[in-house]
């Protein structure tokens, strides 16, 4: 990995980990914007954070996750590197307000869950622009519910084309490892696929469980059904009770993965259902001690 540029000419200040301090701008002050922040300034870092509410942005200040916060983005005038924090459907009209105030070098990343789409519309906006997915979230969104350690031993994901500068890359990978998150690097149409079936396909099958509950005609049958849920659904149902928003953003820009991951889905949905019906127990058995033994390869400690 190239050496960091000296982002700081006259006189370079570095934290106590050794990592080089620099000025970082954060777009969107929900629950990654928030616990980014946190983080950041925990580290040593100065962060300044712009979102559409003022009152977010006091809010952001009151629980040290930014030390200044402004709805316009001139305040990011100064920062080394830039994170828009924005949902997926604002990205580009964002970035592209961005672009105008920003000084030649300072580094633009994004955490949004669709690499493919955004390295295909946003990243050509700025030439210092690197894709990134921090893997780490809550069913609750908001800057209320940002807490400080949420990437720590998470997933994050770096995607950077030929034509991205190695100094942003490396830029980004500090601040990715000052996380004490485990780096990853993919082309973007391989991150798609894999989060298609590892995140994004999950959310519409806890969806899909959820809405299936409600079909029960009696109503002392879901009353009972929703008293004696517990550990067992919490776990399976999380992710369908999440953010609407995030669930139709996945969809909408990672389409063709998350389709092809339906499909497949569905056909084992089928097996299993042709399975019970015709009361062959061996075959049920045989399927659920294959996923007894691939569970691990996916959710090991």
């Amino acid at each position: 990995m190239p050496k960091l540029l000296d982002l700081h000419q006259n006189k370079p200040e570095f934290c106590e980990s050794g990592f080089l301090v620099m000025i970082i701008g954060i777009v969107g002050l929900g629950l990654i914007g928030g616990s980014l922040g946190l983080d950041f300034r925990a580290g040593g870092h100065r962060v300044v954070g712009v979102s559409r509410r003022q009152r977010t942005g006091e809010q952001a200040i009151a629980m040290g996750a930014v030390d200044e916060a402004s709805t316009e983005f001139e305040v990011l005038g100064q920062a080394d590197v830039i994170f828009i924090c924005t949902p997926l459907g604002a990205m580009a009209a964002t970035v592209a307000q961005l672009v105008p105030t920003l000084r030649p070098g300072v580094v633009l990343t994004d955490v949004g869950s669709v690499k493919g789409w955004v390295m295909e519309t946003v990243a050509p906006l700025w030439p210092w622009f690197v894709g990134g997915h921090p893997m780490a979230g809550k069913a609750e969104s908001g800057i209320e519910v940002a807490q400080p350690g949420l990437f720590v031993d998470c997933a994050y994901v770096l995607t950077p084309t030929e034509q991205t500068p190695p100094e942003a890359i490396a830029r980004v990978e500090q601040l990715a490892r000052s996380l004490r998150s485990r780096i990853f690097y993919c082309q973007p149409e391989e991150h798609d696929q894999a989060v298609a079936w590892i995140s994004h396909l999950p959310v519409l099958v806890s969806a899909s469980l959820l809405a299936a509950c409600t079909q029960e005609a009696e109503p002392a049958v879901q009353t009972l059904a929703q008293s004696l849920a517990s550990s067992g659904f919490r776990d399976t149902s999380r992710v369908g009770g999440g953010n609407p928003e995030l669930g139709v953003m996945m969809a909408r820009y990672n389409t063709q993965a998350l389709l092809r991951s339906l499909a497949a889905y569905r056909a084992t949905l089928d097996t299993l259902m042709q399975q019970v019906e015709q009361q062959d127990w061996a075959g049920l058995e045989a399927v659920l001690q294959q996923t007894q033994q691939i569970r691990p390869r996916f959710v090991a400690s």
